[in-house]
């Protein structure tokens, strides 16, 4: 204590006093809006930091392409596989003196029956899928696809709830229309009779919409009501003693595709197909594609594990196995060639002298 005034001395606080004053009190540390410690909140959580060096890249696109390039493979020989007859038949099946006004053939009271005649290739197994496919149709439009009233089709207590199916919401008379809208109103009409060796192939149309679809978007107590009553007909008619949840044609063409060009199921044939088999179609070309320049046919297909044919998949698969594998070569190549020293501090940014120094 020696060249230090006393005053100095009693007035100076020691560090055991300090550290107790600046320590919290356990009042303060509950009344404190702080948020209670712990990794997560702090982010201090162990992470993975990978380093991805000139191995690990081509490890990795070399893993990709082996793995890819196989599920390529067998998807494609998966749909080579599947069986197609497909016969477009819109141009074919008018006749010849009104192939100069299509559109008034097709809206005329003319008889719109058809025969083609299909050709059996290869065996297909049962069951056998019977497709209708539209090209240039634009069910993805936003107001057609608008022009519906999901409650309408469940609930027989909205059987007036049309507020969104214009302009297919009432008849000219104001009376409600079940089910609303133009997609309903559009349905596709076109209808097929096969026959094989003089003998009728039985088209089983039970089960072709999804089950979902019937058990929840289309009510079991739910009937057509002044369908396709109005002026213009769009398409094909239903049988008002059927529940919405039974017409599955309707249930089918109401999931509405999103591409303009689509198949949507008409029916399962549940018999083998032999390699030469003629088939008859007796077909009923009444749906409107003419007048925005449309096409339709008629498509035969077995399917397997990978659904029907799609080169798509496999295509898409071994292009980019095939690609992976070039830039694993190419990196590779790279790396033997000129490497990486990893070692040499002149590789540093910071130890690079400045562009114009």
């Amino acid at each position: 204590k020696k060249g230090f005034p006393e005053s100095m001395n009693s007035s100076a606080p020691s560090s055991s006093s300090a550290g107790q004053g600046s320590a919290e009190s356990p009042a303060a540390r509950r009344n404190s809006k702080r948020p209670k410690y712990s990794k997560f909140t702090q982010q201090e959580l162990p992470a993975c930091k990978p380093i991805l060096t000139p191995k690990w890249v081509i490890s990795i696109f070399l893993l990709v392409s082996v793995v890819f390039i196989p599920i390529g493979v067998v998807s494609l020989y998966a749909s080579r596989d599947v069986v197609e007859i497909v016969d477009r038949y819109d141009a074919d099946c008018i006749p010849v003196s009104s192939r100069n006004d299509k559109l008034s053939y097709i809206q005329g009271p003319e008889d719109k029956t058809c025969n083609r005649t299909l050709t059996v290739t290869k065996l297909m197994k049962k069951p056998v899928h019977v497709y209708y496919q539209l090209e240039g149709f634009y069910q993805n439009h936003r107001r057609y696809v608008r022009s519906r009233n999901d409650q309408q089709l469940r609930n027989p207590g909205h059987a007036r709830d049309t507020s969104s199916c214009s302009p297919e919401d009432t008849t000219p008379n104001g009376v409600p229309i079940v089910p609303c809208g133009l997609v309903a109103w559009s349905l596709f009409n076109d209808t097929y009779d096969l026959s094989r060796n003089q003998q009728r192939l039985t088209i089983n149309k039970k089960g072709i919409s999804w089950k979902s679809d019937r058990d929840h978007k289309f009510g079991k107590n739910v009937y057509p009501q002044n369908f396709q009553n109005g002026t213009l007909i769009g398409g094909g008619t239903l049988n008002s003693s059927i529940p919405l949840s039974e017409q599955e044609d309707l249930i089918v063409w109401m999931r509405t595709a999103a591409l303009p060009n689509f198949r949507k199921l008409y029916g399962r044939i549940e018999v083998d197909l032999q390699p030469g088999d003629v088939i008859r179609v007796t077909l009923q070309n009444r749906y409107n594609t003419y007048s925005f320049d449309g096409k339709k046919k008629l498509v035969l297909s077995t399917a397997n594990w990978l659904g029907g044919k799609n080169d798509f998949v496999g295509i898409a698969y071994l292009t980019v196995g095939a690609l992976c594998f070039f830039l694993a070569i190419l990196f590779s190549l790279i790396y033997l060639i000129k490497p990486r020293q990893l070692g040499d501090p002149a590789y540093l940014s910071w130890n690079r002298n400045p562009v114009g120094r």
